[in-house]
């Protein structure tokens, strides 16, 4: 019996996170995506990405 099944819609990839500046997390994360990139490791790469997304930052109280 044939299996009548919608087709899979797919959005634009997501851009890739930028580092905050002045955090150092985002500052090792940045460094260890390039270096990623660099040996073609893009398991590594978007593991990096997933955890600067993922990052929580102080938010700044202004008075």
């Amino acid at each position: 019996m044939a299996r009548m099944c919608r087709p899979v819609q797919l959005g634009e990839p997501a851009s890739e996170p930028v580092p905050v500046a002045g955090c150092d997390v985002c500052g090792a994360l940045a460094q260890q995506r390039a270096g990623a990139y660099g040996v073609g490791d893009r398991s590594k790469v978007t593991d990096c990405n997933v955890e600067m997304r993922r990052h929580a930052h102080p938010r700044v109280v202004r008075a």
